[in-house]
Formats: C-alpha cells, sequence, structure tokens
C-alpha cells in the first residue's frame, strides 16, 4: 500500500475507485466498504484509494471543544488499512481552508482531476464538504456529469446495533469493551510508554508497569481488565488497573521480572473484571488482586 500525504501528491494517471472518511477505528462497518471497493477494483481494472484525513475535522471544525478521543492514532490506522489489501491511503491535512470547499469543486478537482476516480464507495450517511452539503444524492446527480459510478453501503447491524465509531467509543466509555471489540473485529487497545510509579504494589508482589498513553487515545472506563501485553513482538497475560482520577493506567504482567522502564508496550483489552474499589489496607489490596488474578486465568484457560 502506498501512502502520500497530500491529494496532490497522487499520480493522477492511475484510474482509481475511491472511498473516503475518518475511519477511525476501522471497525466491521468500514471493512464492508473496503471489500466492495476491492472486488470492484478487481473487476475494472481499477486501484483502490482511501482518502482520510488529519488531524479529524472535529478537532478542527469545533477547537473549542477539544473531549473527542479517537480509537486510533494515525500510526495505528494506517496499519489497520494495510491489512485489508488496499493499493493506496492519502491522508489530508484537514484545515479550515480545507473545510470550506465546496461539494462540488471536491468532487470536481479533488477526487475527478487529481484522484482520477471512476468508481465510488461510500457508507450510508456519508456528508462531505463545505457545511456538510455534500451526500449520496449530490454524488448521484454529479456522477454523469463528471463520468464516474457511485455505490452506496447501507447500515451494518450486528446484534441489532448499528456499526459506527461513535457507538464503539460510547461502549468503551460505559466499560462494555466485549460490546466494543464485536463491533471492532478487532481487541482494542494502546502502545504506551513505561514510566516510573509509585511502585506501590511491589510490597504486596503485584509489581505494576505504569503506562503513559497518546493523549488523542480514548481510554476505557476506568476499572480493572484482563489484557494481553506485548513487549517485542513477544505475548503476556496480565491485568490492567485504569484509575478514575487523572486515568492512571498500570498493568501486572504475569510470570515477568523484567526492567522495562522506557519502553513502548502494547496492551489489547480483553474483558472487564470489575469496577474500581477503595480499599484502605495494602492487606486488602492484596487479597483483591488476587481474586482478579485468579479471573484473569480463568478467562485465558490457564
Amino acid at each position: 500500500m502506498k501512502v502520500y500525504h497530500s491529494i496532490k501528491d497522487f499520480p493522477s494517471n492511475i484510474k482509481t475507485i475511491v472511498t473516503i472518511g475518518t475511519f477511525d477505528g476501522v471497525h466491521k462497518g468500514h471493512k464492508v466498504i473496503l471489500e466492495k471497493m476491492n472486488k470492484i477494483a478487481s473487476q475494472k481494472d481499477l486501484q483502490s484509494v482511501i482518502l482520510t484525513f488529519s488531524p479529524h475535522p472535529r478537532q478542527v471544525l469545533y477547537p473549542e471543544n477539544q473531549n473527542i478521543r479517537l480509537l486510533n492514532t494515525l500510526e495505528e490506522k494506517k496499519h489497520l488499512l494495510e491489512t485489508n489489501s488496499l493499493d493506496h491511503i492519502v491522508i489530508q491535512n484537514f484545515t479550515k481552508d480545507f473545510s470550506r470547499t465546496k461539494s462540488v469543486n471536491f468532487i470536481r478537482d479533488y477526487l475527478v482531476n487529481k484522484l482520477n476516480m471512476k468508481h465510488m464507495v461510500i457508507g450510508y450517511n456519508h456528508q462531505f464538504g463545505k457545511n456538510r452539503e455534500g451526500d449520496y444524492n449530490n454524488l448521484l446527480e454529479l456522477s454523469s456529469l463528471y463520468s464516474f459510478e457511485i455505490e452506496k453501503i447501507g447500515v451494518q447491524l450486528i446484534d441489532d446495533i448499528k456499526v459506527s465509531s461513535t457507538k464503539i467509543r460510547n461502549f468503551l466509555i460505559q466499560g462494555n469493551i466485549s460490546t466494543a471489540n464485536n463491533l471492532l473485529g478487532y481487541y482494542y487497545g494502546f502502545s504506551a510508554k513505561v514510566v516510573h510509579g509509585d511502585k506501590l504494589a511491589r510490597k504486596i508482589n503485584f509489581p505494576t508497569a505504569n503506562l503513559q498513553v497518546c493523549s488523542e487515545k480514548l481510554i476505557p472506563k476506568c476499572g480493572v481488565y484482563a489484557v494481553k501485553i506485548y513487549i517485542s513482538q513477544k505475548q503476556y497475560i496480565g491485568m490492567c488497573n485504569i484509575a478514575c482520577v487523572n486515568l492512571k493506567i498500570e498493568v501486572h504482567i504475569f510470570d515477568f521480572s523484567k526492567n522495562i522502564y522506557g519502553n513502548t508496550i502494547k496492551i489489547k483489552f480483553i474483558e472487564r473484571l470489575r469496577d474500581e474499589m477503595k480499599l484502605n489496607s495494602l492487606e486488602k489490596l492484596k487479597k483483591q488482586l488476587e481474586k482478579d488474578q485468579l479471573s484473569t486465568k480463568r478467562i485465558f484457560d490457564l
């Protein structure tokens, strides 16, 4: 998959099939669009192009409200898209000036003239252009004028739940990690740097790695989770605690004693064990962590 960091960098002599979106999460709904695009590309001898944006449009259009947290960093999104056999990804810098592009200009100048689009696949609620004025009907009207075909993918339901990035974010915020993972099609997680903490848990034989996570990433609801941990591409099992105060994150890795301060590790959330509990002694904390450890081992059939 070739990556371009501006629409202007794309070689316009390639005939393409295009889809557009933020693709935050690259979830099961997105994958239906990507599979359809790849199928049409193969049938019509076109090359597949994803046009996505960085930063997320909401971060630019609503600077006064920076509460949005994303399912993927840009690097995570690129990696997930790479697994879908796509030919090209164009990551367009999203600015206020770019957001003011009228829908007809966006189609003509960027999609048709620059990306040489011959076919387009969009989701059921796709909108684009200045003030989100462009939609499927708008595209349909312009398709004959600019000689491209268009296909809209309907809403995707899983267990009667409409698959969307917003719904997945909400499930994570609620602590419903199982449903979020099901809609994503993979285990939600993040990469994090191991930093020094207060080392309190070492006193009760439950040493933890304190984690520093990218500020843009959505952190699931506070509590304790059964997790998989990846260190230098090796998988471990453990428990992750997300504190309600300041969202302090720490992970206890089973059967692990190496010094990993300063390293970047990867965490994947498998199942939520419980809410955070206020325990007023180290002995009570130790007993609760022993229960959590047993619960985690049952989940992983250890």
